[in-house]
């Protein structure tokens, strides 16, 4: 049953927000083609190990660095504006991408991408809220990761087969056409809010407004618990998909790029199935966002730490396909963090503590792209050392998430019982 002023949801709402979610599934597309590229990249521009992380390191810097802009942006302009501004620049990223004829231009290419795709996930998420009941929120967002998670999938299966068959230019060039297809449709389809769901007028914009909304956002616990959940969850996933993996497996582990593309190819599935049924779990049960997280946490440096630590040259296919399926339940994991900020915060402030929230994996995920480039690097190429960083972004992120834990979820109850007793005292 929705609460008092939800929006209705229903067809009107499926149609809008399936729009905002294609703006995400192509944006995800265009973050995501690098990783089954740069062997590719990595032969095009002449670059070493280090060099190539760059590129990945500096999109995921310019997106990490926009997430509280593009929240205070949401929050004050609108989803739809926001979008437009997205699309644009990460169109225009894909297409200089594919066009640069030196490193520098390349990694200037990637930023403008970096820049418009952390326009996209933040808005969709708000248009989501503006469109669905409240007790959908879990749901919608992780079926908005599920569809992030498709645009992965044709990242590793149709970019890859493209660039081997149509090369660098044709590929990427072709590919960023599909971001003025999802411009389109927005421009013509999409509306922020449904009719007579209004969102109250904003404050006047300026650095008082700024300040008070970033402060109110991190003062609530469930905002920095969700940050440090997305922090530690996100992050090894992303890593091994956006980047490193496809060298992992075909330089340290033996396989073929065919095979390896296989291997990433199931991360994504897995990604997609369990993010549904983590929504279902979490819908249900609210208590189970906690210990879905941890114990994916769990789990993911138990087996990445077995592969690491297999003593023969090359960890077994079996081990290999049990770390891409746990992987898998990295990004649903992630988006736990989501849950937990958005019921700490009031509608005005959404957009800034999810765009908060939204830092956290990806400043983990640049850290330790970082690391991994420096380490193979500094040992010759020695993925065991570079890939063991990761254990230690995972001890930061447990150790924040149990101090933070108890008080969220005090001030969830306080919270409840608030609300319930306002809802008797309201007259009829």
């Amino acid at each position: 049953m929705g609460l008092p002023g939800d929006p209705p949801g229903g067809r009107r709402a499926v149609a809008v927000w399936s729009i905002g979610v294609a703006v995400y599934f192509v944006a995800v597309i265009f973050r995501t083609s690098l990783g089954v590229a740069g062997l590719d990249a990595a032969d095009r521009f002449d670059v070493n190990a280090s060099a190539l992380s760059t590129f990945s390191i500096l999109q995921l810097l310019v997106y990490a660095g926009m997430q509280i802009p593009v929240g205070l942006m949401v929050d004050r302009l609108g989803t739809r504006r926001v979008l437009t501004l997205g699309v644009t620049l990460f169109t225009l990223g894909q297409l200089s991408f594919a066009l640069a004829p030196t490193y520098g231009m390349a990694l200037a290419a990637r930023a403008l991408l970096g820049c418009g795709d952390a326009m996209t996930f933040i808005a969709v998420l708000r248009l989501g809220a503006h469109w669905f009941p409240a007790r959908q929120g879990p749901l919608i967002a992780q079926f908005t990761g599920l569809f992030g998670m498709a645009g992965n999938l044709v990242s590793t299966l149709v970019i890859a087969r493209l660039l081997s068959d149509l090369g660098w230019t044709t590929t990427f060039v072709g590919s960023s056409m599909a971001g003025v297809v999802v411009l389109v449709l927005m421009l013509f389809f999409l509306k922020d809010h449904p009719e007579g769901h209004e969102p109250p007028p904003a404050e006047h914009a300026g650095a008082t407004y700024v300040r008070k909304q970033i402060a109110e956002s991190w003062r609530e616990p469930g905002t920095r618990l969700g940050l440090w959940v997305h922090f530690t969850t996100q992050f090894p996933a992303m890593v091994f998909l956006l980047l490193w993996g496809l060298p992992f497996l075909v330089e340290a582990q033996g396989q073929s790029r065919a095979t390896a593309g296989d291997l990433l190819t199931l991360i994504v599935l897995v990604n997609m199935v369990i993010g549904l049924v983590y929504g279902q779990i979490i819908a249900r049960h609210h208590a189970a966002r906690a210990p879905l997280a941890l114990g994916t946490v769990g789990v993911t440096a138990l087996v990445w730490g077995s592969t690491l630590a297999y003593p023969g040259p090359h960890a077994p296919m079996w081990l290999l396909i049990t770390l891409c399926v746990v992987l898998g339940a990295c990004g649903p994991a992630s988006m736990i963090g989501f849950d937990f900020a958005r019921p700490a915060n009031p509608p005005a402030r959404q957009g800034t503590a999810s765009g908060i929230v939204n830092m956290g994996g990806f400043m983990a995920s640049m850290t330790t792209l970082f690391a991994v480039g420096v380490l193979l690097d500094a040992t010759g190429g020695n993925y065991r050392v570079a890939f063991s960083s990761v254990f230690v972004l995972e001890a930061l992120g447990i150790t924040q998430i149990l101090r933070l834990r108890a008080r969220t979820a005090r001030r969830e109850r306080e919270r409840l019982v608030a609300s319930r007793v306002e809802a008797v005292h309201v007259p009829a």
